[in-house]
């Protein structure tokens, strides 16, 4: 019985854990494609990134590069720079943005200082802004033939500095290819 505790500690752990993820992915594909079709690929040269001090440098190009060959190839695909089935291309962004900032709530039951059903701190209105720097990464699976985006992804998250930016690159990378839909053997 208590390794079967253990076991389910270190799942909700895990879970939790992805739960407080500090990226969020997002992705699109057209209706229209069959990805089954697609069994080769290769790479467009990177579009012009907005983020020349972050992502332009050669160890974020070589940690994205190589952590999405290794989940293409995982997915079934195959490089070929002569004739591929698609084109994929990324793109690096890191901008300035804002969000609300809330204060706390402090109360109990009843009206106070604003209504809280539970007992403690909750949240209340927002009372102003911070900026903070976001980075996004962009992978695009665009077909050779039509020469029209089949399958875009994007992973964004907060960016404080630089280095840890890079850093985490195969992390986001992997995870965004997680989103590439899955190849139907034939």
């Amino acid at each position: 019985m208590k390794m079967k505790n253990k076991w389910l500690f270190m799942v909700l752990a895990a879970m939790v854990m992805a739960a407080c993820s500090p990226y969020r992915y997002y992705n699109t594909q057209s209706k229209n494609s069959d990805f089954s079709n697609y069994r080769t690929y290769a790479w467009l040269p990177e579009l012009d990134s907005l983020s020349k001090s972050y992502y332009n440098n050669a160890i974020a190009q070589e940690n994205i590069y190589e952590t999405a060959d290794a989940a293409l190839q995982a997915k079934g695909l195959t490089y070929d720079q002569a004739n591929p089935d698609l084109l994929f291309r990324y793109k690096a962004i890191v901008n300035n943005t804002s969000r609300t900032v809330y204060a706390p709530m402090w109360g109990g039951w009843g009206w106070g200082w604003g209504w809280n059903p539970y007992w403690g701190m909750g949240m209340g209105g927002g009372v102003g802004t911070e900026r903070y720097r976001a980075g996004h990464i962009i992978i695009e699976a665009i077909d050779a033939k039509t020469n029209k985006v089949v399958w875009q992804a994007r992973g964004s998250g907060e960016v404080r500095n630089p280095e840890k930016a890079v850093n985490d690159l195969p992390y986001v990378i992997q995870n965004i290819m997680k989103q590439y839909p899955a190849l139907a053997r034939k």
